[in-house]
Protein backbone atom coordinates (compact mmCIF):
# COMPACT_ATOMS: atom_id res chain seq x y z
CA UNK A 1 0.00 0.00 0.00
CA UNK A 2 1.22 3.63 -0.69
CA UNK A 3 0.16 6.68 0.96
CA UNK A 4 0.43 10.05 -0.27
CA UNK A 5 0.14 13.67 1.73
CA UNK A 6 -0.34 16.84 -0.03
CA UNK A 7 -0.23 19.80 2.01
CA UNK A 8 -1.81 23.34 1.45
CA UNK A 9 -1.83 26.61 2.78
CA UNK A 10 -5.65 25.98 3.73
CA UNK A 11 -6.30 22.19 3.05
CA UNK A 12 -4.17 18.93 2.97
CA UNK A 13 -4.69 15.61 1.67
CA UNK A 14 -3.83 12.43 2.54
CA UNK A 15 -4.16 9.01 -0.17
CA UNK A 16 -3.67 5.52 -0.09
CA UNK A 17 -3.54 3.45 -3.28
CA UNK A 18 -1.96 -0.09 -4.22
CA UNK A 19 -0.57 2.07 -7.55
CA UNK A 20 -0.14 5.56 -8.64
CA UNK A 21 -3.19 6.97 -10.76
CA UNK A 22 -5.47 4.72 -8.51
CA UNK A 23 -6.45 6.72 -5.75
CA UNK A 24 -8.47 4.81 -3.33
CA UNK A 25 -9.03 6.14 -0.52
CA UNK A 26 -8.77 10.22 -0.48
CA UNK A 27 -9.20 12.48 2.95
CA UNK A 28 -8.82 16.19 3.51
CA UNK A 29 -7.72 17.72 6.64
CA UNK A 30 -8.06 21.53 7.16
CA UNK A 31 -4.28 23.18 7.34
CA UNK A 32 -4.14 24.83 11.05
CA UNK A 33 -0.26 24.67 13.30
CA UNK A 34 1.67 21.30 12.62
CA UNK A 35 1.51 19.04 15.60
CA UNK A 36 -2.66 19.08 15.02
CA UNK A 37 -2.34 18.57 11.27
CA UNK A 38 0.25 16.31 11.48
CA UNK A 39 -1.87 14.16 13.96
CA UNK A 40 -5.22 14.24 11.95
CA UNK A 41 -2.76 12.92 8.55
CA UNK A 42 -1.44 10.26 10.91
CA UNK A 43 -4.79 9.56 11.75
CA UNK A 44 -5.95 9.15 8.28
CA UNK A 45 -3.24 7.24 7.29
CA UNK A 46 -3.22 4.72 10.51
CA UNK A 47 -5.74 2.12 10.09
CA UNK A 48 -4.68 1.05 6.50
CA UNK A 49 -2.46 -1.20 8.02
CA UNK A 50 1.17 -1.53 6.83
CA UNK A 51 2.69 0.88 4.50
CA UNK A 52 5.01 0.35 1.80
CA UNK A 53 6.28 3.90 1.41
CA UNK A 54 4.89 7.73 1.77
CA UNK A 55 5.16 10.66 -1.35
CA UNK A 56 4.61 14.01 -0.07
CA UNK A 57 4.20 16.92 -1.22
CA UNK A 58 4.94 19.98 0.71
CA UNK A 59 4.27 23.71 0.50
CA UNK A 60 7.74 25.52 0.61
CA UNK A 61 9.84 26.56 1.43
CA UNK A 62 10.91 23.23 2.22
CA UNK A 63 13.95 21.15 2.29
CA UNK A 64 14.14 18.38 -0.26
CA UNK A 65 17.54 17.20 -0.02
CA UNK A 66 18.21 13.35 0.89
CA UNK A 67 21.41 14.05 2.19
CA UNK A 68 20.67 17.02 4.41
CA UNK A 69 20.43 16.78 8.23
CA UNK A 70 17.48 19.10 7.89
CA UNK A 71 15.68 16.81 5.26
CA UNK A 72 11.85 17.15 5.16
CA UNK A 73 11.98 20.56 7.38
CA UNK A 74 9.95 23.53 6.30
CA UNK A 75 12.05 26.52 5.92
CA UNK A 76 11.49 30.45 5.81
CA UNK A 77 8.07 30.57 5.76
CA UNK A 78 5.55 33.63 6.75
CA UNK A 79 2.88 30.88 7.81
CA UNK A 80 2.70 31.33 11.54
CA UNK A 81 4.01 28.48 13.22
CA UNK A 82 5.40 26.28 10.38
CA UNK A 83 8.99 26.79 10.18
CA UNK A 84 11.09 24.24 11.55
CA UNK A 85 8.17 21.80 10.69
CA UNK A 86 9.54 18.62 9.92
CA UNK A 87 7.75 16.20 8.00
CA UNK A 88 10.59 13.40 8.36
CA UNK A 89 10.17 13.82 12.34
CA UNK A 90 6.34 13.56 12.15
CA UNK A 91 5.90 9.83 9.80
CA UNK A 92 9.17 8.86 10.59
CA UNK A 93 6.39 6.43 12.90
CA UNK A 94 5.06 4.51 9.94
CA UNK A 95 8.53 2.93 9.40
CA UNK A 96 8.91 3.38 5.92
CA UNK A 97 10.80 5.30 3.13
CA UNK A 98 9.65 8.58 1.72
CA UNK A 99 10.42 11.10 -0.69
CA UNK A 100 9.67 14.43 -0.38
CA UNK A 101 9.36 17.55 -2.97
CA UNK A 102 7.68 20.83 -3.25
CA UNK A 103 3.59 20.55 -3.72
CA UNK A 104 4.21 22.15 -7.38
CA UNK A 105 6.48 19.46 -8.32
CA UNK A 106 4.55 16.81 -7.22
CA UNK A 107 1.69 17.88 -9.54
CA UNK A 108 4.18 18.40 -12.01
CA UNK A 109 4.64 15.03 -11.81
CA UNK A 110 1.05 13.92 -11.85
CA UNK A 111 0.21 15.72 -15.04
CA UNK A 112 3.28 13.90 -16.27
CA UNK A 113 2.50 10.75 -15.12
CA UNK A 114 -1.45 10.69 -15.83
CA UNK A 115 -2.57 13.99 -17.24
CA UNK A 116 -2.48 16.74 -19.60
CA UNK A 117 1.36 16.21 -19.47
CA UNK A 118 1.31 12.60 -21.02
CA UNK A 119 3.59 11.74 -23.86
CA UNK A 120 5.73 14.62 -23.70
CA UNK A 121 9.69 14.64 -22.75
CA UNK A 122 9.69 18.35 -20.88
CA UNK A 123 6.48 19.16 -18.93
CA UNK A 124 6.15 22.78 -17.11
CA UNK A 125 2.94 23.22 -14.17
CA UNK A 126 2.52 26.12 -12.65
CA UNK A 127 -0.43 26.61 -9.79
CA UNK A 128 -1.86 29.90 -9.39
CA UNK A 129 -3.78 30.49 -5.86
CA UNK A 130 -3.23 31.52 -2.22
CA UNK A 131 0.43 31.22 -3.60
CA UNK A 132 2.30 30.70 -7.13
CA UNK A 133 4.51 28.14 -7.94
CA UNK A 134 6.16 26.37 -10.50
CA UNK A 135 7.66 22.93 -11.15
CA UNK A 136 9.44 21.53 -14.12
CA UNK A 137 9.73 17.61 -14.93
CA UNK A 138 12.03 16.15 -17.63
CA UNK A 139 11.53 12.82 -18.80
CA UNK A 140 9.87 11.69 -15.57
CA UNK A 141 12.48 13.69 -13.22
CA UNK A 142 11.81 16.70 -11.64
CA UNK A 143 14.10 19.42 -12.13
CA UNK A 144 15.81 21.38 -8.69
CA UNK A 145 18.65 23.28 -8.45
CA UNK A 146 20.07 23.37 -4.91
CA UNK A 147 16.60 23.44 -3.62
CA UNK A 148 13.27 23.40 -5.56
CA UNK A 149 12.38 26.35 -7.25
CA UNK A 150 10.57 29.51 -5.93
CA UNK A 151 9.37 31.15 -9.52
CA UNK A 152 6.33 32.98 -7.76
CA UNK A 153 8.72 35.18 -6.24
CA UNK A 154 10.46 36.22 -9.97
CA UNK A 155 10.10 39.80 -10.50
CA UNK A 156 7.11 41.14 -12.87
CA UNK A 157 6.66 44.50 -14.74
CA UNK A 158 3.61 45.81 -13.57
CA UNK A 159 1.14 46.46 -15.80
CA UNK A 160 0.54 50.53 -16.94
CA UNK A 161 -2.73 50.76 -15.18
CA UNK A 162 -1.63 48.79 -12.07
CA UNK A 163 1.29 50.98 -10.68
CA UNK A 164 -0.50 51.54 -7.27
CA UNK A 165 -1.86 47.95 -6.18
CA UNK A 166 -0.24 46.83 -2.97
CA UNK A 167 1.90 43.75 -3.17
CA UNK A 168 0.59 41.12 -0.62
CA UNK A 169 4.34 39.55 -0.33
CA UNK A 170 6.00 40.65 2.56
CA UNK A 171 9.38 40.62 1.16
CA UNK A 172 9.03 41.83 -2.27
CA UNK A 173 7.15 44.93 -3.84
CA UNK A 174 6.97 43.52 -7.30
CA UNK A 175 6.82 39.80 -7.09
CA UNK A 176 4.75 37.23 -9.16
CA UNK A 177 3.13 36.32 -5.81
CA UNK A 178 2.73 39.59 -4.17
CA UNK A 179 0.54 40.87 -7.28
CA UNK A 180 -1.24 37.56 -9.12
CA UNK A 181 -2.00 34.91 -6.13
CA UNK A 182 -5.33 34.94 -4.89
CA UNK A 183 -5.08 36.94 -1.86
CA UNK A 184 -3.50 39.83 -3.94
CA UNK A 185 -6.38 39.43 -6.19
CA UNK A 186 -8.79 40.01 -3.29
CA UNK A 187 -6.89 42.94 -1.83
CA UNK A 188 -6.86 44.92 -4.91
CA UNK A 189 -10.78 44.25 -6.46
CA UNK A 190 -12.48 42.75 -2.93
CA UNK A 191 -13.74 39.84 -4.71
CA UNK A 192 -12.50 36.74 -6.31
CA UNK A 193 -11.17 36.69 -10.13
CA UNK A 194 -14.17 34.97 -10.87
CA UNK A 195 -17.00 36.81 -9.17
CA UNK A 196 -15.74 39.73 -11.00
CA UNK A 197 -18.06 41.36 -13.67
CA UNK A 198 -17.42 39.70 -16.66
CA UNK A 199 -15.31 42.14 -18.95
CA UNK A 200 -14.01 43.22 -15.75
CA UNK A 201 -10.16 45.13 -16.25
CA UNK A 202 -8.78 42.58 -13.59
CA UNK A 203 -8.95 39.18 -16.48
CA UNK A 204 -6.52 40.67 -18.21
CA UNK A 205 -4.56 42.56 -15.67
CA UNK A 206 -3.96 38.99 -14.09
CA UNK A 207 -3.41 37.24 -17.85
CA UNK A 208 -0.49 39.67 -18.20
CA UNK A 209 1.43 38.83 -14.74
CA UNK A 210 1.00 35.23 -15.79
CA UNK A 211 2.31 35.55 -19.28
CA UNK A 212 5.22 36.97 -17.87
CA UNK A 213 6.20 33.51 -15.89
CA UNK A 214 4.89 31.38 -19.11
CA UNK A 215 7.48 33.70 -21.05
CA UNK A 216 10.52 33.25 -18.69
CA UNK A 217 9.78 29.22 -18.71
CA UNK A 218 9.34 28.96 -22.65
CA UNK A 219 12.85 30.88 -22.65
CA UNK A 220 14.62 28.96 -20.17
CA UNK A 221 13.52 25.29 -20.15
CA UNK A 222 11.83 25.41 -23.65
CA UNK A 223 8.96 22.91 -22.38
CA UNK A 224 6.68 20.45 -24.83
CA UNK A 225 3.43 22.34 -22.84
CA UNK A 226 2.89 24.77 -19.50
CA UNK A 227 0.21 23.58 -17.40
CA UNK A 228 -1.75 25.85 -15.40
CA UNK A 229 -4.06 24.75 -12.18
CA UNK A 230 -4.72 26.15 -8.88
CA UNK A 231 -7.82 28.03 -8.20
CA UNK A 232 -7.54 31.01 -9.76
CA UNK A 233 -7.32 29.38 -13.34
CA UNK A 234 -10.75 28.20 -12.68
CA UNK A 235 -11.76 31.47 -13.80
CA UNK A 236 -12.99 31.28 -17.58
CA UNK A 237 -11.49 32.93 -19.83
CA UNK A 238 -8.49 33.11 -17.50
CA UNK A 239 -6.03 30.82 -19.86
CA UNK A 240 -7.03 31.78 -23.16
CA UNK A 241 -6.02 35.84 -21.80
CA UNK A 242 -2.55 33.86 -21.13
CA UNK A 243 -2.56 32.62 -24.62
CA UNK A 244 -2.68 35.68 -25.66
CA UNK A 245 -0.63 37.84 -23.53
CA UNK A 246 2.32 35.05 -24.20
CA UNK A 247 1.70 35.00 -27.73
CA UNK A 248 2.16 38.69 -27.94
CA UNK A 249 4.97 38.75 -25.41
CA UNK A 250 7.15 36.20 -27.10
CA UNK A 251 6.36 38.51 -30.57
CA UNK A 252 7.16 35.42 -32.93
CA UNK A 253 10.37 34.36 -31.69
CA UNK A 254 10.11 30.92 -30.41
CA UNK A 255 7.28 29.11 -32.08
CA UNK A 256 5.15 27.04 -29.26
CA UNK A 257 3.12 24.59 -29.66
CA UNK A 258 1.40 23.08 -33.14
CA UNK A 259 -1.65 25.79 -32.72
CA UNK A 260 -1.27 29.26 -33.76
CA UNK A 261 -3.26 30.20 -30.80
CA UNK A 262 -1.25 28.51 -27.85
CA UNK A 263 -3.87 26.00 -27.32
CA UNK A 264 -2.12 22.82 -27.44
CA UNK A 265 0.94 25.01 -25.44
CA UNK A 266 -0.42 26.68 -22.47
CA UNK A 267 -3.44 24.27 -21.22
CA UNK A 268 -5.41 23.54 -18.39
CA UNK A 269 -4.56 20.72 -15.84
CA UNK A 270 -6.74 17.78 -16.55
CA UNK A 271 -6.26 15.83 -12.99
CA UNK A 272 -8.01 19.00 -11.06
CA UNK A 273 -7.26 18.79 -7.43
CA UNK A 274 -5.75 15.17 -7.65
CA UNK A 275 -2.73 16.46 -9.62
CA UNK A 276 -0.62 17.31 -6.65
CA UNK A 277 -1.84 13.88 -4.61
CA UNK A 278 -1.39 11.99 -8.14
CA UNK A 279 2.36 13.05 -7.56
CA UNK A 280 2.89 12.59 -4.42
CA UNK A 281 2.00 8.75 -5.09
CA UNK A 282 4.21 8.79 -8.05
CA UNK A 283 6.57 9.77 -5.12
CA UNK A 284 6.14 7.17 -2.79
CA UNK A 285 6.29 4.49 -5.44
CA UNK A 286 9.20 5.61 -7.10
CA UNK A 287 11.01 6.08 -2.55
CA UNK A 288 9.85 2.61 -2.87
CA UNK A 289 11.73 1.49 -6.24
CA UNK A 290 14.68 3.08 -4.70
CA UNK A 291 14.83 1.26 -1.83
Amino acid sequence: MLAAIETGGTKCVAALAEAPGKIQRRIEVPTTFPDETFARLRDALGNAGPISALGIAAFGPVDIDPASPTYGEVLVTSKPGWQGASYRNAFAGLGCPLRIESDVSGACLGEWGFGAGQGENVIAYVTVGTGIGAGVVHNGAILNGVGHYEMGHIKVSRADDDGKARSVCPLHDDCLEGLASGPSILARWGQSLSELAQGHEGLDVEASYLAQLARTLTLTHRPARIIFGGGVMKTPGLIEAIRRHTKSSLAGYIDCGRAGDMSDYIVPASLGDDAGITGALMLADSALSEQ
